[in-house]
């Protein structure tokens, strides 16, 4: 059994007292009510691609407009070749299309001009192409390349410090905290879980708490018996 260490909430600030949270219970008990999130794509360009596109974009919307977008530009010869009006056109529904257009076309060309159009297996490599940071990497290394990287979007950042394993301002000081306190086995399925119970459970605005398979032991809770 895997345990972690969490500082309760609801003990008064002078008075801090810790508490075991066995970590193969949590991810046991999510698993039982949401289904992994998962990203209806295999190839590692339109895996990177989609994960650039869902930048402040609901997941909902990115699928659906990533699923538009490679249907008009099937490989990365063609993207790299399109007309940035065409590409705003497709992805004006999602938030900061027009950088976003550019981004994508930008991230085509390179691969082909200097990865031979393949995608690189590096975080380094992978954070030198245009918007993408290491939530964008991470998910493409643990998804497409089998490694171990914690993904670390709005989703997660939130729900671990609800339930107190960790204390931070930042996604990017979420992953370092993560990354200690987790055992690296659900590493990469630790982002498609809290996505999912994020959406459905877990909620930035009213949580539903009483349907939570958390709800006893986490210090945020508002749920009543």
């Amino acid at each position: 059994m895997h345990k972690v260490y969490k500082m309760s909430r609801a003990m008064p600030s002078l008075c801090l007292q810790v508490i075991p949270m066995d970590m193969d219970d949590i991810i046991k008990r999510i698993k039982k009510t949401v289904e992994p999130h998962r990203i209806p794509f295999d190839d590692p360009w339109k895996v990177l691609i989609s994960t650039v596109l869902s930048q402040r974009t609901r997941d909902e919307t990115t699928g659906e407009i990533s699923k538009r977008l490679f249907q008009k530009y099937p490989d990365l010869e063609k993207l790299s070749k399109a007309e940035l009006k065409d590409l705003e056109d497709i992805l004006r529904p999602i938030g900061f299309y027009r950088e976003k257009a550019k981004r994508i076309r930008d991230i085509a060309r390179i691969l082909i001009r200097e990865y031979n159009g393949i995608v690189p297996e590096n975080k380094e490599e992978l954070m030198k192409l245009p918007g993408v940071g290491t939530k964008t990497a991470n998910i493409v290394l643990s998804v497409c390349f089998g490694k171990d990287y914690i993904a670390v979007d709005t989703h997660v950042h939130r729900i671990s410090n609800r339930l107190g394993l960790v204390n931070t301002r930042s996604p990017e000081e979420t992953e370092k905290k993560l990354m200690k306190i987790i055992d690296k086995k659900y590493w990469k399925e630790l982002n498609s879980l809290l996505v999912e119970f994020g959406k459905k459970i877990c909620r930035p605005v009213n949580p539903r708490c009483n349907e939570c398979p958390l709800r006893e032991i986490c210090p945020s809770s508002n749920y009543v018996a």
